[in-house]
């Protein structure tokens, strides 16, 4: 399908963009990751409000076009905690809230105007844009949840294995330690938010179970095969110190 061509091309090259920055402009590499991350989050929040059909051939679910953006925010969290550690990553993920909580705002205020009588899309803009509040709490929550959880996870994990990860001496794509890091933190992430998310947004309202399912599914599906594109950034990034927990 086209939609793996784009996403495997568009993953290539913010990967290649994001270790040319950290390596060769590392002072400023922190904001330019931070930045692909905060425009991640505002493409999933536009993206999740059409819902596609994912056929596996013995099964068929349905869950938000945003799952294909999901494994580059994940992605963007763990890029950011290799290189600039733990804390940072919790920074990071604040000042992408505060963007979130910006985006709505600026939703609200504008759809709180009217429409120009020649405008014919309104009808369409409202189902599109008309913010529900209990779905806009529960992204809200199951973010900050989600993500400082996988920060937390991924920090931890690196710090656990540094010893043997660097003793290894291998290519990154070689090393279990690498792929232990970024697989499992991004599997925590991805499989909380589908639970958090989908139970206070939709429970009483719709049938909660298969939209989880769907949703976890789905996320876990590319958020694995997104794993060989945080490999190629460390490896890129080779040489540049990523041993240091902290930012100064």
């Amino acid at each position: 399908m086209i939609v793996w061509l784009y996403w495997i091309v568009s993953l290539t090259l913010v990967t290649c963009a994001s270790a040319y920055i950290v390596k060769n402009y590392r002072e400023i590499g922190f904001a330019a990751l931070t930045a692909f991350y905060t425009v991640y989050l505002c493409a999933s929040q536009i993206l999740a409000s059409r819902i596609i059909n994912f056929d596996l051939g013995f099964y068929r679910f349905y869950a938000p076009a945003a799952v294909f953006i999901y494994p580059f925010i994940a992605q963007a969290i763990d890029m950011i905690n290799e290189v600039y550690g733990r804390k940072s990553t919790h920074l990071a993920i604040a000042i992408a809230f505060v963007t979130q909580v910006m985006l709505v705002i600026f939703i609200i205020m504008v759809n709180s105007l009217a429409p120009a009588p020649f405008f014919k899309f309104e009808e369409a803009w409202q189902s599109i844009f008309g913010l529900s509040i209990r779905i806009t709490a529960a992204s809200w929550i199951s973010f900050l949840i989600c993500s400082n959880i996988d920060a937390y996870v991924f920090a931890k994990l690196k710090e656990r294995f540094l010893e043997r990860e660097l003793r290894l001496k291998v290519d990154p794509s070689l090393n279990p330690y690498v792929w232990l890091r970024s697989a499992a933190s991004d599997a925590i992430d991805l499989t909380l938010d589908s639970l958090i998310f989908v139970t206070l947004a939709f429970y009483g309202v719709m049938p909660v179970l298969p939209l989880v399912i769907g949703q976890i599914v789905s996320k876990n599906l590319i958020g694995f095969l997104d794993n060989p594109w945080f490999v190629l950034y460390k490896k890129l990034i080779k040489g540049v110190n990523t041993t240091k927990l902290t930012l100064k």
